[in-house]
């Protein structure tokens, strides 16, 4: 039976509550201990240890309580301890944790990969293949539409992230913190302007003609009979919520089918009811060659996947794809759990019910604040970029007093942005209707306080 988001009991109170010496005394030891063994690169954004998580709060070692509106980058869309994930991962630990599914085989990664293959878009015939990170599954379509189309170019575009691996670091936009001092960086990969509707020189630009200004440099500088892959974030992720315009991401899906070009749609951050519907694609009808998935996937455990066109991934030899973990039976069994919880509560209809109260909220208080250019995202995969009053200059600086004045006051707000200049909402998508609502009651504030 089919319940809502409203019928979860929650373990956890759902309140916020810092005291006065946050960060509290055992965060504070935590820190020094973790600065003696934990290698510097490594940054967090929060200066407090968790102990506990529920729904949409987090409790940390000192007592203090949290609003999360991150959900650790998207990834516990069902809550940090949805009950149905714990009790699947408790059940599948008492079994095994690990054979390596290319040496002897489990029922679980097969009905995962049942389950992605009827859920992502499409009604062609469907394979994939189980992994670890985002990265790792960005990697493995990338080794697909090169082996399979027998070219060596790839495209990718600007402000876009792909992940920290050598490959998917050139895939990648920014450079600081991701790429700087880590090159060389792997070879035929080409950036395209993006379709960035806020920042656009001419803003009467539709999506097609955004599509044609990047498809006529792709055939200009590289050749569309080169190119093996066009891969993109249908909504970008760290370059800043970007939302393309309406018609760009149809009209680049058509060009690649009729040049034959492998069409990757990288739903890494976006997928999994995220923006209201499985998947980010679905909301223009786009069907990729390739999906790529990870972070919702799995309620919290490492798992990712690549789901695409039979032909493509069948084209492989055997033992070209795998992986010592991929596919890993404890994180198979997390993510059965974690899309049978999103099934149940019907979590398409709650990210657009956060996207209908959120969007209502911010969009009132871009009307009272000239630093605020933008508001912009899709059921709960939310954006507001920031700017210095009266243009559309980018303002970091603001963007970090905002986040710090959040955190102060118990709730926990991520940043992005090619410019730093964005905070990005992201909530589990179980979070209740008055924690949510508290929580943009404190992020409006802080803006007002900080502007």
């Amino acid at each position: 039976m089919t319940t809502t988001a409203h019928d979860i009991t929650y373990r956890l109170e759902q309140k916020r509550r810092v005291q006065a010496d946050f960060p509290g005394p055992k965060s504070v030891a935590l820190t020094e201990r973790r600065k003696a063994v934990v290698a510097a690169g490594v940054a967090s954004s929060v200066p407090v240890f968790v102990a506990d998580a529920d729904g949409g709060i987090i409790h940390d070692v000192d007592g203090n309580s949290f609003i999360d509106l991150g959900s650790g980058i998207a990834v516990t869309s069902v809550g940090a301890s949805d009950p149905a994930v714990v009790g699947a991962v408790k059940e599948a630990v008492e079994h095994f944790t690990h054979t390596c599914f290319m040496v002897t085989p489990y029922e679980g990664y097969v009905a995962v990969a049942e389950q992605l293959n009827r859920l992502t878009p499409g009604d062609h015939e469907k394979r994939t293949v189980l992994f670890n990170s985002g990265a790792e599954a960005v990697e493995n379509a990338i080794k697909v539409a090169r082996l399979a189309t027998g070219r060596d170019a790839v495209v990718a575009f600007d402000h876009a992230y792909h992940g920290r691996t050598n490959l998917t670091m050139a895939l990648t936009a920014k450079a600081m913190p991701y790429k700087t001092n880590f090159g060389p960086f792997a070879p035929e990969v080409y950036r395209m302007p993006m379709s960035y509707p806020f920042r656009e020189e001419n803003p009467e630009i539709t999506g097609a003609e955004a599509a044609k200004r990047a498809i006529t440099m792709i055939e200009k500088q590289i050749g569309g009979d080169q190119v093996a892959a066009i891969i993109i974030e249908p909504i970008q992720g760290e370059g800043g919520f970007i939302v393309p315009a309406e018609g760009f991401l149809p009209a680049l899906a058509a060009w690649a089918k009729d040049k034959g070009i492998v069409f990757v749609a990288d739903e890494v951050q976006s997928g999994f009811c995220r923006t209201g519907e499985w998947f980010a694609v679905n909301h223009e009808g786009v069907v990729p060659d390739i999906l790529t998935m990870a972070k919702g996937i799995a309620g919290g455990m490492p798992l990712s996947a690549i789901t695409g066109r039979a032909d493509l991934l069948d084209a492989v030899h055997p033992g070209g794809l795998g992986g010592t973990y991929g596919g890993n039976p404890v994180a198979c069994a997390a993510a059965l759990a974690s899309i049978g919880s999103m099934e149940q509560y019907n979590l398409n209809a709650r990210a657009k019910h956060i996207e209908e109260i959120a969007l209502g909220k911010l969009r009132e208080l871009a009307s009272e604040q000239p630093v605020i250019g933008d508001v912009r995202g899709r059921g709960a995969m939310l954006a507001i970029e920031l700017v210095q009053a009266g243009s559309k200059e980018p303002n970091p600086e603001l963007t970090k007093a905002v986040a710090a004045a959040c955190l102060k006051e118990g709730v926990i707000i991520l940043t992005c942005g090619t410019y730093g200049n964005v905070i990005r909402l992201l909530p589990p998508l179980v979070i209740s209707d008055e924690l949510l609502l508290d929580g943009l009651e404190v992020l409006a504030a802080a803006i007002k306080a900080n502007a």
